[in-house]
This record gives C-alpha cells, structure tokens and sequence, in this order.
C-alpha cells in the first residue's frame, strides 16, 4: 500500500505543473535522490526482489518519467535527474550492505 501511494505521490509530483520556487539550485536533484531512495526501500520491503532487477525497474520508471517530461510544455526531461534517481537507488543498496555489514555483525558479536 505505502509503495502505491509513494508511486501515485511521485508521480503527481514529476508531471504537474511546478508552483513551488526552488530556493537552492539542484534541489530538484535532492528531490529525485530521496524519492528514488524511498521508492527503492519500499519495493524492497514488498518484493524483496534481487537488486539488479530492482534498479533495472526503477531505471525504467526513471526513464519514463524523464520521456513524459520531455513531452511537457512546462517540464523538461534532465539526464541530471535520470542520474540522481540512480544515485537515490545505489544509495539504498549502499545503506542496506552497510547495515548487514557493520550493524548487524556488531549485534552477533555483543
């Protein structure tokens, strides 16, 4: 259900017309690195699918939202964003190897 609703949010956020000022430059790439990293945590915890297959579909959402974009009179397609939703991606796996490796270890230990 959170995946969906995320989805739904993500979506609506990327295709409608922006009405908010972007008061620092490329706090637009912040936006898509955590969207991507949520995206990338929730469909992990509801599929546990193996991390190739997980970034291959969120490279093909992230595609698809940049080709929607670049069809929009009001939004423009970015090989920035496309980059930094991969980085929202890589992020999470780094995150989760991190935690298997140094948290998780530690508690076997103690």
């Amino acid at each position: 259900m959170a995946l969906a609703l995320a989805l739904i949010l993500i979506s609506y956020l990327v295709f409608s017309r922006p009405s908010y000022p972007q008061l620092l430059p490329h706090m637009d790439k912040v936006g898509h690195l955590g969207s991507f990293f949520c995206l990338s945590y929730l469909t992990h915890l509801a599929f546990r699918p193996r991390w190739q297959y997980l970034a291959i579909t969120l490279a093909g959402y992230a595609l698809f939202i940049e080709l929607v974009q670049s069809t929009l009179p009001y939004r423009s397609a970015s090989v920035g964003d496309f980059i930094a939703d991969m980085a929202g991606v890589m992020l999470f796996y780094l995150s989760q190897w991190s935690y298997r490796r140094y948290f998780r270890a530690a508690r076997l230990t103690d």
